[in-house]
C-alpha cells in the first residue's frame, strides 16, 4: 500500500477520547524499546511521525495514527523495563485492557518482538493474554537486519516455541532499516481490513 497521508490524531487515555470514525484499527504492542516507533515510521515512509526515544517507557497514552484515512495504528504503552512507578504501570495496564477488550474496531494486535533475543516473560504474558481473550495477534519479529540471513529460521523457531505459537499463527520477519517484511505486513493488514 502506498501511504500518502499519515498523522497522529489523538493521544487517548479513556474510551470517550478514542476516535469516533469506524475505521479498522491495529494495535502495536511490545516491550519498551523494541522498536514500535521505528516500525510505524517504516510502514508509513516517514522519518519521525512516531517519535523514537532512547528512554524506554515514553509512550504513556494510546496514540492513534490515521493512515490514508483508511485505518488507525494504535501505539500502546510498552511493557517491560520502563522506569516508572508501579501505580503508573498498573494504570497503563488498565487503560490497555479497556481498549483491547472493548474496542470493536480492533482488527488485530501486532505484537512486536526482537528477533535477536528469545521473547521475554513479558512478551509471553502479553501473547497468552491476547490468546486468552481470543484477540487476533500477529507477531512481528523486528531487527532482522541485525542477524545474518542464514540464522533467521533458527531465531524464528525460538520465538514460536517460547511464545507457544500454534500452527497458523502469523509471524512476520521485519526490519525498520531495510524494509524487509513491509509489503508482507501491508498485505496482512489489508486482508484484515475487510
Amino acid at each position: 500500500m502506498k501511504v500518502t497521508q499519515a498523522e497522529i490524531v489523538i493521544s487517548a487515555v479513556k474510551p470517550e477520547q478514542y476516535p469516533s470514525e469506524l475505521l479498522p484499527e491495529f494495535a502495536l504492542a511490545g516491550r519498551s524499546n523494541v522498536g514500535k516507533s521505528s516500525f510505524i515510521n517504516k510502514m508509513i515512509n516517514r522519518k519521525n511521525l512516531a517519535r523514537t526515544s532512547s528512554k524506554p517507557g515514553k509512550t504513556q497514552t494510546l496514540n492513534f495514527y490515521l493512515i490514508n484515512e483508511m485505518l488507525h495504528f494504535v501505539d500502546v504503552p510498552g511493557y517491560g523495563f520502563a522506569k516508572v512507578p508501579k501505580s503508573e504501570r498498573d494504570a497503563w495496564g488498565r487503560m490497555m485492557e479497556t481498549y483491547l477488550t472493548s474496542r470493536e474496531q480492533l482488527r488485530a494486535v501486532l505484537q512486536i518482538v526482537d528477533l535477536r533475543h528469545p521473547p521475554s516473560k513479558d512478551d509471553v504474558t502479553m501473547y497468552e493474554y491476547l490468546k486468552h481473550y481470543e484477540l487476533p495477534v500477529v507477531v512481528i519479529a523486528t531487527k532482522a537486519d541485525k542477524i545474518p540471513k542464514g540464522k533467521w529460521q533458527k531465531h524464528l523457531k525460538v520465538i514460536k516455541e517460547t511464545l507457544g505459537m500454534e500452527k497458523g499463527d502469523e509471524l512476520i520477519l521485519f526490519s525498520s532499516e531495510t524494509g524487509q517484511g513491509k509489503d508482507e505486513v501491508w498485505g496482512m493488514l489489508q486482508k484484515r481490513m475487510k
